[in-house]
């Protein structure tokens, strides 16, 4: 019963410790992570404005040249339609209108 007792007692101080130094470590990583500078830490994406206007875009090193205004009239010309979108403002729609009539159906019973 000793030796049982005394290597739980040993074996829960190791896992103790090993959860301390993952704790510690966690927080390394974390305060790495806050913004200091480090130059391991590649950016991923790199936007910037040109002189004409238009937005130029890197992600992880290829560059891609923008332009805001085509692009809107772009989306403007297609009409995306978003079939979620319009099948919750179907609903919330019938749902207000159901809720309203039975509102008025309430107040015409009880006057």
């Amino acid at each position: 019963m000793i030796k049982f007792t005394l290597k739980s007692v040993v074996l829960t101080i190791f896992l103790l410790c090993v959860v301390f130094l993952g704790m510690q470590t966690a927080q390394q990583g974390l305060i790495k992570m806050k913004g200091y500078n480090d130059p391991s830490i590649e950016h991923v994406i790199n936007v910037s404005k040109t002189s004409d206007g238009q937005v130029e875009a890197a992600v992880l090193g290829s560059t891609k040249v923008v332009n805001i205004d085509e692009k809107q009239q772009f989306l403007e010309k297609r009409k995306a339609f978003n079939f979620f979108s319009s099948l919750g403002q179907s609903l919330a729609e019938g749902v207000k209108s159901t809720i309203g009539k039975a509102f008025k159906a309430i107040h015409h019973l009880l006057n």
